[in-house]
């Protein structure tokens, strides 16, 4: 059926609770030759805005992307680049310094964010974010609100915290939190995030 897989990687070092990520491209051959994997350094290693990634694939596949890349962005600037060889061939011991502190801060987070009346959140496996269930807000509030950008609108004009409607994701039942933050910020944040939906009903 000619199907080409596209596997974006970029959190593969930030995953929690004595979990391994595995590749989809590592799962026997015949998937490896037809799968181009996607990754970077901005989330593991704290590069965000360095504007550095890198993909691996089939030969031809590489070499094909590789002419298009260098007609559109020409080249990433040359220190960019050497900080990413540093970062990837000798920055592990930061990388799991970051993971415990995140799995850290994602515990605190969502116990902290079950214990709002009417929010329920999962605990995710990797990444640095969760996102919390708050359709009830969104069924039953005082302020007009009827979706989760107004929501987040509502808290962001009156309460000061910026969170990210679950409609940019695919549902509408969710916002999303970021706890790529310090644990301070994480509580003011939950503070003022639980004060805001009281607010509402």
């Amino acid at each position: 059926h000619e199907i080409l897989i596209i596997s974006d990687e970029i959190y593969e070092k930030l995953i929690y609770d004595g979990l391994k990520h595995v590749s989809i491209a590592e799962t026997s051959p015949q998937i490896k030759e037809i799968t181009v994997v996607i990754n970077g350094v901005s989330k593991a290693y704290a590069m965000t805005g360095w504007r550095l990634g890198y993909c691996a694939g089939p030969t031809e596949i590489i070499k094909r992307a590789s002419r298009i890349q260098s007609h559109t962005t020409s080249c990433v600037n040359s220190m960019t680049q050497k900080a990413a060889v540093i970062a990837l061939n000798e920055c592990d011991g930061s990388v799991t310094h970051m993971r415990e502190e995140f799995q850290k801060r994602r515990n605190f987070l969502v116990e902290k964010l079950n214990q709002i009346n009417n929010v329920n959140c999962y605990k995710p496996k990797g990444a640095f974010y969760a996102m919390p269930n708050i359709s009830y807000f969104i069924q039953n509030n005082n302020k007009n609100i009827h979706n989760s950008a107004q929501l987040c609108e509502y808290l962001l004009s009156n309460y000061h915290i910026a969170i990210v409607p679950g409609s940019a994701f695919g549902s509408d039942s969710y916002v999303r939190f970021s706890y790529a933050n310090s644990m301070e910020n994480i509580k003011e944040g939950l503070k003022r995030f639980a004060q805001g939906l009281n607010s509402l009903i």
